[in-house]
């Protein structure tokens, strides 16, 4: 128990920089650049039990991209922590403005929380979903609905996973 509650909490002692390891690189794009349909994993801070989902995330580039497998990873810095769903969005994003320092980013968190299907109102098909848009995508609403419209698309043209054993709380 104690080793998997370690590894649950393990995003408070996590290193935002040393997660990005320098992966940031100089280039000359300026176009939108998303990662969706991040799986994650983690714990409501007021019941102890489980909420998952998907989170999907875009930046405009101003000078630099980070590696995209550095978007993940900062993902599971922010669920590996007793969280709620709504601040662990903010998180994301905050982060993500903070140092890459694009001129726009747009994080949308779908959640299943085991804290609503097992206990209290005990719903099993309830999805909640949180945004943080911030600079173009905040004030440009053409620019926000493409990355909607982007992540709205559920087909993953390279997926080894069938929709059905996907972790989705909304299937449209």
């Amino acid at each position: 128990m104690e080793k998997s509650l370690k590894f649950l909490t393990s995003g408070y002692k996590a290193d935002i920089d040393g997660i990005l390891n320098g992966a940031l690189f100089t280039v000359d794009y300026s176009e939108m650049v998303v990662v969706k349909d991040i799986a994650f994993y983690s714990l409501c801070e007021h019941h102890l039990l489980p909420f998952f989902g998907k989170i999907h995330v875009a930046y405009i580039p101003q000078n630099q991209v980070v590696g995209l497998s550095k978007i993940p990873r900062l993902v599971d810095v922010f669920a590996r922590r007793l969280q709620i769903q709504e601040r662990m969005t903010n998180q994301i994003a905050q982060t993500i403005l903070e140092k890459i320092k694009p001129i726009g980013v747009a994080v949308v968190c779908e959640g299943t929380h085991l804290c609503m299907s097992m206990r209290g109102v005990e719903k099993q098909n309830s999805c909640a979903v949180t945004s943080a848009m911030l600079g173009v995508f905040r004030d440009n609403a053409r620019t926000r609905m493409e990355f909607l419209e982007l992540i709205r698309h559920r087909s993953h043209p390279h997926s080894v996973m069938s929709s059905e054993a996907s972790v989705a709380c909304v299937n449209e």
